[in-house]
């Protein structure tokens, strides 16, 4: 799959510019497109006190996207991009949703999203909505003031962690084709404690090299598409041992399948792409299991 079309959500305060500019060498890799999105949530036009809705602060939103909008696009324009824009009302997953179907966007961007506990515990968050309603691979990307690492070509070098699902072999397709992107990458498989729990020592070495064998066989893949691929084997929680990884072998992103859990499930249990998402300092490349 190329990235022909990008699809750059952004509320202004948590994703800029900058963000986009670090994108951009996805041209290399026929990123022609880049649509502007900015949705204005109705409790952001709602009076104090129940008052009810502001449509002359829906209209000064709306301008002030608009502004920045055309800032951005005439920078696009001089690098011969083509640029679109939505800004509208509404649910920010829905209207997300809607136009990445429209445009058929080959990657949706995202900020970070912001919400306590308890509004995550009961509501979820954008992210985990939009992986359970979209088969287009969402990038959460972290803004640069907000980590200690500073990222300039985010695809440069991502560390993949895969755990055989169908969702994370979309992603070795989805990362195959970006080999005038990607200058290496690290594959990496996290064993739990709890499938050791009862082997012997003989028992454990033999899971690791099958692990490791398969691993080099995906790495093989890329090699074959001359991208420069390493293997390894991690021990441990999935979330603390892929932060830790991609910490060891200084990568530029984290790219996860997900497997598209209920949202029951991902609000009581979580998940590893949700989790690493939300909290690490890396951008994270979620791709979720195509849907039919």
């Amino acid at each position: 799959m190329d990235i022909k079309k990008l699809l750059f959500v952004t509320k202004f305060e948590e994703l800029g510019f900058d963000a986009l500019k670090s994108l951009l060498s996805l041209r290399k890799a026929s990123l022609s497109h880049v649509v502007f999105v900015n949705v204005i949530e109705r409790d952001r036009v709602a009076m104090h006190r129940g008052a009810g809705y502001r449509k002359e602060e829906e209209i000064r939103l709306r301008e002030t996207a608009n502004i920045r909008f055309i800032d951005w696009a005439e920078d696009l324009f001089e690098q011969g991009m083509e640029v679109g824009v939505y800004i509208v009302v509404g649910s920010m997953v829905s209207e997300v949703i809607k136009a990445a179907e429209k445009e058929e966007a080959d990657l949706i961007v995202i900020g970070r999203p912001h919400k306590g506990v308890l509004e995550q515990l009961y509501s979820g968050s954008d992210v985990t909505e939009l992986l359970r309603r979209t088969a287009t691979p969402v990038l959460v990307y972290k803004q640069l003031s907000e980590t200690t690492i500073s990222i300039e070509k985010p695809f440069e070098k991502p560390l993949l962690a895969i755990d055989w699902s169908p969702a994370s072999l979309r992603a070795v397709e989805y990362l195959k084709v970006l080999k005038d992107v990607i200058h290496e990458i690290h594959i990496i498989h996290v064993v739990s404690q709890k499938e050791l729990k009862g082997t012997s020592a003989m028992e454990v070495q033999s899971l690791r090299k099958k692990t490791r064998k398969k691993l080099e066989e995906i790495c093989d893949m890329f090699e074959d598409d001359g991208i420069k691929a390493d293997a390894h084997v991690y021990i441990g929680d999935a979330d603390q041992e892929i932060e830790k990884a991609a910490r060891e072998h200084q990568t530029t992103m984290i790219v996860l399948g997900s497997s598209g859990k209920t949202a029951w499930v991902e609000k009581w249990l979580g998940s590893t792409p949700q989790s690493i998402a939300e909290d690490s300092i890396y951008p994270t490349l979620l791709i979720p299991f195509e849907k039919k």
